[in-house]
């Protein structure tokens, strides 16, 4: 039965100057193929600074290097109280993107900034990523103004 894990970051700062970045770059432990199905994405500056910009988002599976600038790198956290730790890692806001391997875009999409992004994607509608290719959710450019964000991931790890 695979485990649910969240991976969060609360007032993670998206610098205008910072351009293209990984908000969340995902790593599979071997043998234990995982599947990203929740993204929660909030911007928590002030209102007149987010104003009605619109950031543009992807999902990218197959980079094999990983970024190397990242604002955090959390422990993924279990929703279940009784399962163990993930055996994935995650890094958050990585100003130096994921790169080599076969990157193949999974879904763009973009977000409001005042409403923020929200979705939760069906059993098995997730995206997948195992062994060495890497799972990043890329802001596609950098935003307008600086903004402060919260973000929550929501990872299914299948043992």
């Amino acid at each position: 039965m695979p485990r649910i894990y969240t991976v969060e970051a609360e007032n993670v700062t998206v610098t205008n100057a910072g351009g293209d970045a990984d908000l969340v770059e995902l790593d599979a432990a071997t043998d234990k193929p995982c599947e990203l199905f929740g993204i929660k994405l909030y911007s928590t500056s002030e209102l007149q600074e987010a104003q009605e910009e619109w950031l543009r988002l992807r999902v990218i599976r197959g980079h094999t290097t990983s970024g190397s600038t990242p604002a955090a790198t959390p422990t993924p956290r279990p929703t279940a109280e009784q399962d163990s730790a993930a055996g994935f890692t995650a890094e958050i806001y990585n100003t130096t993107i994921a790169s080599a391997g076969t990157a193949i875009n999974l879904d763009s999409f973009a977000m409001q900034v005042r409403a923020g992004y929200e979705i939760f994607l069906p059993e098995y509608c997730g995206y997948t990523f195992s062994g060495a290719n890497l799972l990043v959710v890329r802001l596609m450019a950098g935003p307008a103004d600086d903004l402060s964000m919260n973000m929550t991931f929501y990872v299914r790890e299948f043992a």
